[in-house]
């Protein structure tokens, strides 16, 4: 019996795959992916030009988020900008930046990317916290501690941040620096270098 409702389920798909081939497919979601941009535009303090976003996982503090031209956002984005006490957040994106899939940037400070962003997938871009790490704070669950900030995120043109890579608060990544995947950059990244690690370490220099 399960072999037979396999074979029917096969066969269903085989006609799908006869009746709506790849190029009409693909023609689909690129039309709705583009009518998703435009209903998101408005929600934003600024949206430039040839933006393209797949899927919004979660959004908010639009009005405090300024995106550039010509970026691409993969499916199951989380962007957020949320006020703190005394706090105004700002999230600046540039030009051309393409974020992956499942990438994860929030302010509650400052974070300014520059242009040409390259990420992988599953990137953390962070300027804050769930509390800190004294004894009082952590005798209460994380949801409940105070969202601190250790400072701004900037990150220059040209970088490329691999698979998995956490960008925390406080942190400078200079213009074309590549990180490597799975680290963590805890502290300040030269331009022209290559970083990898937990935390992230220099390990090559191509400065001229």
């Amino acid at each position: 019996m399960e072999k037979v409702i396999i074979k029917i389920l096969e066969s269903i798909g085989g006609i799908g795959a006869w009746l709506f081939p790849v190029p009409m497919v693909k023609c689909c979601t690129f039309i709705r992916n583009h009518i998703y941009t435009g209903y998101l535009r408005h929600r934003f303090a600024k949206m430039g030009n040839s933006n393209f976003v797949w899927k919004v996982q979660n959004l908010k503090g639009e009005r405090y988020i300024y995106i550039g031209d010509g970026n691409v956002f993969g499916s199951n984005l989380q962007m957020t900008a949320q006020m703190t006490t005394g706090n105004k957040p700002v999230l600046t994106i540039g030009n051309n930046c393409i974020f992956r899939q499942g990438c994860h940037i929030t302010a509650t400070n400052s974070i300014s990317i520059g242009d040409n962003l390259l990420t992988g997938t599953n990137v953390l871009i962070t300027d804050n916290s769930h509390g800190n790490s004294e004894h009082d704070t952590l005798l209460l669950p994380p949801k409940r501690r105070n969202v601190v900030s250790k400072g701004r995120v900037v990150i220059g043109n040209n970088v490329w941040l691999g698979n998995n890579v956490c960008v925390m608060s406080g942190v400078t990544i200079g213009d074309g620096a590549i990180v490597g995947a799975n680290s963590v950059v805890t502290h300040d990244i030269p331009a022209f270098t290559v970083a990898a690690g937990v935390p992230a370490q220099i390990i090559k220099t191509n400065d001229k």
